[in-house]
């Protein structure tokens, strides 16, 4: 680890500590040049699945995308944010757990509208007219029979 502030490449582990979960590890170092303290922080990195978009481009994950999606269904509704965060959750876990290189925007789609009708029927239905871009009335009726 390089000293921030003479950039010296040596430095020496003073105290680690561990957070209560577990998920983070601090770690305060001493550089043996000019003998600054400074504390880094590591965590385990997790890698998303690349999300593949129907035109076959490849893009990042964006975790803060697929909130703002399922936020913007939510609006005005009455659901609560650890019910956000735990539906989110189950969407990254099924990611991560599928071990998959790359999934298809379709089925991102397909994985937060099931999250939205476990939550909210309204907000469930919002996101699939959307979503599905209905042609006529009658497509819009057979997703509201659906339910």
């Amino acid at each position: 680890m390089r000293c921030p502030y003479c950039n010296h490449a040596e430095t020496q582990v003073v105290e680690t500590r561990e957070s209560d979960d577990g998920g983070v590890i601090r770690r305060r170092r001493r550089c043996t040049h000019c003998d600054k303290r400074f504390t880094t922080y590591e965590r385990a990195e997790i890698a998303f699945p690349a999300v593949v978009k129907k035109d076959g481009s490849r893009v990042e994950f964006d975790a803060a995308k697929l909130r703002a999606s399922m936020l913007l269904a939510l609006r005005k509704r009455p659901v609560g944010t650890e019910q956000v965060d735990a539906a989110l959750e189950r969407i990254h876990d099924k990611l991560l757990a599928g071990g998959a290189r790359e999934v298809s925007s379709a089925r991102l789609g397909e994985l937060l509208m099931r999250e939205l009708k476990r939550l909210d029927k309204v907000a469930y239905v919002r996101f699939a007219s959307v979503y599905r871009s209905f042609e006529d009335v009658d497509e819009f009726r057979q997703l509201i029979r659906d339910i």
